[in-house]
C-alpha cells in the first residue's frame, strides 16, 4: 500500500512549465497510466483520473522547433495498427460519420474510395467540414466513433 503515489509530482509540472517557457506553447498535456496533467499559461495546471475526463486523445501539433517534447508526451499506438496510413484530422471538432443522423455512413470497413471522396465530416464553430479521402484505397479501419470529439492530427481512418 506504500507503494501508491498519493502526491503531485512537482518536478514534472516545473519541467513541464520549462518546456512551455523554452518553447513558446501555451499549453502541454502528459498522460501515464491513469494520471493526466495539462499545464497552461492561461490557466492552472490540472489533474484528473483518466475515468473523469470526457474525451482526449493528444495534444496538438506543435511548431517544428517543439516536436520533440509533444512528440514524447503522445500516447503509443495500439500494438498491431499501423498509423502511417491513416488519414489524420484536418482540425479539432466533432466527427460525424454520415451526412446526417440515421443516414448511411460514407464509407464503412471493406470498402474502396476513391481520391477527393468524402469519408467523414468534421463540425469545427457550427461548420461541417467535409473530409476527402487524400487517396484512393480499401477501408481497413475506422478509428473514430461518430459524434466523437477530435484533436488535429489525431488518427480517423486507415486507407490502404
Amino acid at each position: 500500500m506504500a507503494d501508491k503515489k498519493t502526491g503531485i509530482d512537482q518536478a514534472l509540472i516545473r519541467d513541464l512549465a520549462n518546456i512551455l517557457n523554452d518553447t513558446d506553447l501555451t499549453e502541454i498535456e502528459v498522460e501515464q497510466d491513469d494520471l493526466r496533467i495539462r499545464v497552461s499559461r492561461n490557466g492552472t495546471p490540472v489533474m484528473m483520473p483518466q475515468q473523469m475526463q470526457g474525451y482526449a486523445y493528444q495534444a496538438p501539433a506543435a511548431p517544428a522547433a517543439a516536436a520533440a517534447p509533444a512528440a514524447a508526451a503522445a500516447p503509443a499506438a495500439p500494438a498491431g495498427r499501423d498509423l502511417s496510413k491513416a488519414v489524420t484530422a484536418p482540425m479539432v471538432g466533432t466527427v460525424y460519420l454520415s451526412p446526417a443522423p440515421g443516414a448511411r455512413a460514407f464509407v464503412e470497413v471493406g470498402a474502396t474510395v476513391k481520391e477527393g471522396q468524402t469519408i467523414l465530416i468534421i463540425e469545427a464553430m457550427k461548420t461541417m467540414n467535409q473530409i476527402p479521402s487524400p487517396k484512393s484505397g480499401k477501408v481497413v479501419e475506422i478509428i473514430v466513433n461518430d459524434a466523437s470529439p477530435v484533436e488535429y492530427g489525431e488518427p480517423l481512418v486507415i486507407i490502404e
